[in-house]
């Protein structure tokens, strides 16, 4: 007998129908190993089963895209023989329970993700959403989890560029921790995980296996309770300065020709990464466990098998390269084993104390994996479900500088500078524009070429509207990208949803990628890797609390010339001030109508795509052609948070032509930018309405916006 019990197989995060099937695919009941092994496979984190089918409707392909989803990261030509190669990933629910090593693990696990390909890490990004700042528990996730980025991107050598961070109820317990790097490689140069060649020799290298993180995919598949602090031992443990051996050691084995195929050890350790670099050679695998470097006593196949220890990889050489691929990872004074080869039989198969301990085929594990078409309620069903009220009567401001002072000094437009100013950005001495404009770029080194970079989401509009959310989450990276001069290449996403057991959670599942699908086609900007973090709800906070629809989008665009990068700061005393795209109209789900006329109300504003790709196009060339003198996207807050933003940047104010109604300052209308140019400049298309100069904006004095804009973070933390 062995010892499967309905309780074993329900602690392993299984249905009875799925285990039906592990039966079903084995011909017989299966061991501890194999089980577990299944039960990670089959994770929503692991085998995407309640995603999937959606997934595959989204673009992937351009005539720039060297490689789609599918692989450890996407890869984008970006000309002259090199490569971007970038993916997002989550770390959520070990960042809620223990948050500063289940934030730097996330930094560690993304940065795998990339130099795996074959590229060197050159910028980390991230996504934050927190719950209310007065929650008991929020200002100590706050603290770990931006210790824990920084600590660990500051030691690992990569400088982190930018990234938002968001607080709202909804997230009070389950917070969001969505990681992202890029990376530049040679395009002849970039390595995938298909295990291929009869005999091969299957190699671990980097930190010995432990017992942490064991189960941790699991745990990142389901709801959240009261008891979630008994999890802790899920949750993994990074040494960013074994990630920078493993970082320079692979990237030396790399520059000859002995990889055939390589993989990261990320969630589900050395099971997800020996069952994808299998099933995508078509081969076989069998493994020693006996070789497995292990750094605790007694450890068994199953644990061997399920740990998260971090700072792993696992390699396919060629025969007779293993010595040369020791030496170089012995330099780098890490671990090097054995432990394996390909075969040609379609199954794992596990050896241990030289009997069989796991036998199973590979089709069950990763192709053939559970896919599920989970019901979800019609968008006219959804909306009755999330009770958004309709817009009334609003009412005029009483005081727009008023408004603007009180919306800057505010958590959602607050300055991030007690964030940043922990992130070492400038490390490799190619970081251009970081945190604080609307997108970072970091030089390609030695070249004129830079890349700009972008996270963004509104949550909000994915709640209220999911289709229309999610195409604003694709528009607003593709219009930071262009504010900066960048032509916007490609995407990748972090999809945070609750449980998609709930049509409800499934219809805003279902509109957001609809929505960033059309947005995705319209703009020629195609998704390339991405990652799907469900079950992202919490028991604990009474009630069933559910976050809002979170599909963070991480944009990658292409500056060609450097030296016609753009920022948001007013340059020149005098300079005419341009709005492209339109004046406000929408109050509707806008920051100012929440904070100041206290309504979560109304409809997401729309998305006109056509729009959105005109007006990032005449942006660029304008920047190109070195006609406007500062570019600004219009977003969150509206217009006149805009100016502000410019003005903080430079410390310089503006007059404007016309006073402005509530809607005109702080609608949220998209596709919009706020351009500067030489006093007299034409701009077709552009409508004037003001200069640059003085100390005010909205008869609001620069030092008194700057202090309600600096106290929130400094008077928070030091309380």
């Amino acid at each position: 007998m062995s010892g499967i019990t309905p309780e074993v197989v329900e602690a392993h995060g299984l249905s009875p129908e799925e285990y039906e099937r592990v039966l079903h695919a084995l011909g017989r009941e299966p061991n501890l190993v194999e089980l577990g092994i299944f039960s990670v496979m089959w994770s929503e984190h692991c085998s995407y089963k309640s995603s999937r089918f959606h997934l595959k409707k989204l673009p992937t392909e351009a005539p720039w895209v060297i490689q789609g989803p599918g692989e450890n990261a996407g890869v984008i030509d970006i000309g002259d023989g090199q490569a971007a190669i970038f993916k997002m990933e989550s770390h959520n629910h070990p960042s809620y329970i223990e948050p500063y090593q289940g934030a730097a693990t996330g930094v560690g696990g993304i940065l795998r993700d990339v130099f795996t390909m074959g590229a060197r890490p050159v910028a980390n990004m991230n996504a934050l959403r927190f719950g209310r700042p007065e929650h008991p528990k929020m200002k100590h996730l706050v603290q770990g989890v931006v210790a824990g980025i920084g600590g660990y991107g500051n030691c690992v050598g990569v400088p982190t560029v930018g990234g938002e961070t968001n607080f709202h109820k909804a997230y009070d317990g389950n917070i969001l921790v969505n990681a992202m790097t890029v990376g530049v490689a040679e395009t002849d140069k970039i390595f995938y995980c298909a295990a291929t060649g009869l005999g091969n020799p299957i190699v671990y290298v980097g930190s010995k296996t432990g017992r942490d993180g064991i189960h941790g995919a699991t745990m990142a598949s389901a709801d959240f309770d009261e008891n979630s602090d008994e999890k802790r031992p899920t949750v993994q443990v990074g040494d960013p300065f074994t990630e920078k051996l493993l970082i320079e050691a692979c990237l030396e084995l790399m520059a000859t020709d002995a990889i055939v195929a390589i993989q990261d050890m990320g969630a589900a350790g050395l099971t997800s990464s020996s069952v994808e670099m299998a099933s995508k050679g078509g081969a076989g695998i069998r493994l020693d466990m006996n070789k497995v470097p292990c750094r605790e006593e007694a450890m068994t196949p199953y644990e061997m098998m399920l740990s998260e220890s971090q700072e792993r990889m696992l390699m396919v050489l060629k025969p007779g390269k293993e010595a040369m691929a020791e030496a170089i990872f012995r330099k780098w004074e890490l671990d090097f084993a054995v432990i394996g080869e390909v075969t040609d039989t379609g199954h794992m198969v596990l050896e241990f104390d030289g009997e069989v301990v796991c036998d199973i085929p590979l089709g069950p594990l990763a192709d053939d994996a559970p896919e599920y078409e989970r019901p979800y309620v019609s968008p006219e069903e959804y909306k009755a479900w999330a009770k958004v009220p309709a817009l009334g009567d609003v009412p005029e401001s009483t005081d727009l500088g008023a408004d603007l002072l009180k919306l800057m000094g505010g958590a959602d437009l607050a300055s991030r500078k007690w964030i940043w100013e922990q992130y070492d950005s400038q490390v490799g001495a190619d970081t251009m524009q970081k945190s604080g404009g609307d997108a970072a770029v970091v030089r390609v080194h030695g070249t004129q070429k830079a890349l700009a970079i972008s996270t963004d989401c509104s949550p909000r509009y994915c709640y209220a509207d999911p289709y229309e959310g999610g195409k604003q989450a694709v528009a607003e990276t593709y219009r930071n990208i262009c504010a900066v001069g960048g032509l916007p290449l490609a995407i990748t996403n972090c999809l945070n949803f609750a449980n998609p057991q709930r049509p409800q959670i499934m219809a805003q599942i279902v509109g957001c990628l609809n929505g960033m699908g059309d947005a995705c086609r319209a703009l020629d900007y195609p998704i390339v890797s991405g990652n799907v973090s469900l079950y992202n709800e919490s028991k604990a906070t009474g009630g069933g609390s559910a976050i809002l629809p979170t599909p963070a989008i991480g944009g990658v665009g292409l500056l060609v010339d450097h030296d016609k990068m753009a920022t948001i700061a007013f340059k020149n005393e005098g300079d005419d001030i341009f709005v492209l795209g339109g004046s406000g109209t929408h109050l509707g789900q806008s920051l100012w109508l929440r904070e100041i006329a206290g309504q979560e109300a109304g409809e997401a504003p729309k998305v006109d795509l056509d729009a959105e790709r005109a007006n990032g196009a005449t942006v660029r060339e304008w920047i190109g052609q070195d006609k406007v003198t500062a570019v600004h996207d219009i977003s969150d807050g509206g217009l006149l948070v805009a100016l502000a933003e410019m003005a903080l940047a430079s410390g310089k104010g503006c007059t404007l032509d016309s006073a402005l109604s509530t809607a005109e300052a702080f609608g949220e209308d998209q596709g919009r930018y706020v351009v500067t140019a030489p006093a007299g400049t034409e701009l077709p298309g552009a409508v004037r309405i003001g200069s640059v100069g003085g100390s005010k904006v909205a008869g609001v004095k620069i030092a008194d916006l700057r202090e309600a804009n600096e106290a929130f973070f400094r008077d928070w933390m030091e309380a």
